[in-house]
């Protein structure tokens, strides 16, 4: 009986010894390619990016200079703007049905616009800083604060259901900053960083990262520049948008 036992638990150990190896071992990295730019404002303080019907929303950060706008991909051009009472920091941005929320970084308030005037409809409250946000039908509304944490938010209250720790190799993975859903994982931009973490949502696990330092290297960059920031998906047209905080340019990319 007890030789029994012992090789069920040698049989049971093989079996889980691969998953918690997987574990242990750092996401692979991918590189990207270029596949077209466009202008962007380089006073974009870029903090959150959102593709609609073929436009870009963009809230854009810094106290006395943040705003929400409506931005036309093909030019850059700013189709519409409303500023944000000088004291907040604007941050991430979410569009959730006809509404888009956008976040603050250190004032623990989001606000609620209507999408096509820009109206303010009412704010909300969290209890950490704001930093990035994404919405997706199917994954949810989920948001950041710049730790290794992810919070899941009720998309019509805006209050908090759950949490998750982003990890990778078994270890915390801090500083997430904008968000994007894509294709059922979560992008997020890792502040300081030009690197995007590919997130799977169930468990929190990163299953890879893509290098995007290639695109616009730090020492070819204007002294205002700042870095990568701004992830925005085209699910139909399976595009890939990304950006940074007062860069000249998006990106269309695609993964090697």
């Amino acid at each position: 009986m007890r030789m029994r036992v012992l090789m069920y638990g040698l049989v049971a150990g093989l079996c889980v010894m691969p998953t918690v190896q997987a574990q242990r071992q750092a996401a692979p990295v991918r590189g990207v390619t270029v596949v077209q730019t466009f202008p962007h404002d380089p006073s974009a303080f870029t903090q959150g990016l959102v593709y609609v019907d073929g436009e870009f929303y963009e809230s854009t950060g810094l106290e006395g200079q943040s705003s929400l706008r409506r931005v036309e991909i093909a030019t850059g051009k700013v189709l519409q703007r409303r500023a944000v009472e000088a004291k907040y920091f604007a941050e991430g941005l979410a569009l959730v049905g006809d509404e888009l929320l956008q976040l603050t970084w250190q004032h623990n308030i989001g606000f609620v616009y209507d999408r096509k005037t820009f109206a303010p409809k009412r704010t909300f409250t969290y209890a950490t800083e704001g930093w990035g946000i994404a919405y997706d039908v199917k994954g949810g509304l989920v948001m950041s604060d710049g730790s290794e944490k992810l919070f899941w938010l009720d998309p019509k209250t805006q209050k908090v259901l759950r949490g998750l720790t982003v990890t990778d190799a078994g270890r915390p993975v801090s500083q997430l900053n904008e968000l994007e859903w894509v294709e059922g994982e979560i992008w997020a931009n890792v502040w300081t960083t030009d690197r995007i973490a590919r997130i799977n949502p169930s468990t929190g696990v990163v299953t890879g990262w893509l290098d995007l330092s290639n695109l616009w290297p730090p020492y070819q960059r204007t002294p205002d520049a700042d870095v990568l920031n701004g992830i925005a998906y085209d699910a139909a047209g399976k595009r890939i948008f990304v950006t940074g905080k007062k860069w000249p340019k998006v990106y269309q990319i695609a993964i090697k």
